[in-house]
């Protein structure tokens, strides 16, 4: 991020622009929507600037502009078209301590203006740094189609109330007020009877708050999905935006982290095979301590929570507790794998099965039948296969299996890193070694790639 955003406070204070053509005009009508005063110097202005100098919405100066004319301003726009005359002005605005902006050219600017959605006071602001402004007009439409018009006035009004606000506990309890006044109740209220209605409805609603019992503590335990945010569910989404607490495993990656609250507590609690790692007990009782706070946790585990995720001794530890849970599905990794190579878990006339294995456990690599599982046309997803691949192999070549079998090893699926290992049985150990697997990685037993790749986006790099 190479401009950080911000909303600059300009009531009453002075933005400067110099030009007077088309580009000036643009830049003047997003400035009429700030509380400012405006300053023009053109010496050829327009008919539409001379017009709005007329009916006072800015103080416009026929002149090109001078040393010391930018004094005091909070912006300043160079916009006279001419790279020689927006350099000079630029300059004066600098030496005079103003943030300048010269249209069309972001290098030498030292602020952008954003795309707005104006839903006064909600104002959202849309910037692509320079690099796709057709983008950020695409974004504002569809916001603006998102957002009702009432929206600015709800924010108004409530916006006037939030000193009565402040008889409710910080928290929580405050949080639960304002969700329901903007998502219900605030709506409702406004579709029935305009403003006035919204004003009864907020005493009404803080009426509620006040003599309201602070909620328990509730757990939910949430799948991230395989790592591709917009794999996240629905559900998981809304979960993140509620939670006080996230505790995280290692494979959730930043993206997902990203979505949850700013005000949220997170919580590092990765276990990694073979290596350092927070103990369950330790994982259980971060839980427990704060639910009982009245805390809203979410337990985010990569890909699905029921799916070697230890989620049962978890599930125990609540409830050995008191504590009120619930479950949100994710999208497992073996689902996200398949797809990403064109294939699917079971095929007509080649499986009726697949099994879902996990290479190792807490004893160690763990068995499985591999009898049944060596014999010709059996599928599994291996979880964890990474390390045990070498006993994997051995077992399924003792029983049997054919070394020809197609193993297909899927690393960071669904991520931008995405990697696919096209490998067999014979030779499955060498070619892990070789690829240096690093990040977390799906072995699939019976399954290649498709000879059609085009599916597989370049940037998911093939190994062969």
């Amino acid at each position: 991020m190479k401009h950080f955003p911000i909303f600059l406070a300009v009531e009453g204070r002075r933005i400067v622009l110099s030009g007077g053509g088309e580009a000036a005009l643009a830049k003047l009508r997003l400035l009429f929507k700030a509380e400012a005063q405006i300053i023009v110097f053109a010496p050829s202005p327009a008919p539409e600037i001379t017009n709005w100098a007329d009916e006072g919405r800015l103080t416009l100066h026929r002149r090109a502009m001078a040393p010391g004319d930018t004094a005091g301003a909070a912006l300043f726009y160079a916009a006279d078209e001419d790279d020689a005359e927006d350099a000079r002005t630029a300059a004066i605005a600098r030496a005079d301590g103003a943030l300048v902006n010269i249209v069309d050219n972001l290098g030498d600017s030292q602020f952008i203006t954003p795309a707005i959605v104006d839903r006064d006071p909600v104002t959202v602001a849309i910037g692509t740094e320079g690099a796709a402004p057709v983008l950020a007009r695409s974004i504002k439409a569809d916001l603006e189609a998102r957002l009702p018009a009432t929206l600015g006035t709800l924010a108004r009004l409530g916006k006037a109330f939030r000193k009565a606000v402040e008889v409710l506990p910080m928290g929580r309890r405050r949080r639960d007020f304002w969700a329901d006044y903007y998502f219900n109740e605030g709506p409702r209220a406004m579709d029935e009877g305009g403003e006035e209605q919204v004003n009864g409805t907020l005493q009404t609603l803080l009426n509620k708050y006040e003599t309201a019992q602070d909620r328990d503590g509730h757990v939910a335990f949430v799948g991230a999905g395989p790592g591709d945010p917009e794999l996240l569910t629905l559900k998981a989404r809304k979960a993140l935006d509620a939670a006080d607490v996230v505790i995280h495993d290692r494979l959730v990656t930043p993206e997902i982290l990203e979505l949850a609250r700013r005000e949220a507590t997170l919580i590092n609690a990765g276990k990694e095979g073979f290596g350092p790692s927070m103990t369950q007990d330790e994982i259980n009782a971060l839980i427990i301590q704060h639910t009982a706070t009245g805390a809203q946790v979410v337990r985010l585990k990569g890909g699905d929570p029921t799916v070697f995720g230890r989620l049962d001794e978890e599930i125990e530890a609540v409830e050995a507790a008191g504590i009120a849970w619930h479950i949100v599905p994710g999208i497992t990794a073996a689902s996200a794998s398949v797809a990403s190579i064109g294939q699917s878990l079971t095929q007509r006339g080649h499986n009726a099965s697949a099994r879902i294995l996990t290479g190792h456990d807490m004893k160690g690599f763990a068995d499985h039948d591999w009898q049944s599982l060596a014999r010709p046309g059996e599928v599994a997803a291996i979880y964890m296969g990474k390390r045990a691949a070498r006993f994997i192999q051995g077992r399924l070549i003792m029983h049997g299996a054919a070394r020809n079998t197609p193993v297909t090893v899927i690393e960071n699926a669904s991520r931008p890193d995405q990697r696919v290992l096209a490998t067999t049985l014979d030779t499955l150990a060498q070619d892990l070694d070789a690829a240096d697997i690093t990040g977390p990685a799906l072995t699939f037993y019976g399954l290649r790639p498709r000879a059609a790749q085009a599916q597989i986006p370049q940037s998911q790099q093939e190994l062969a």
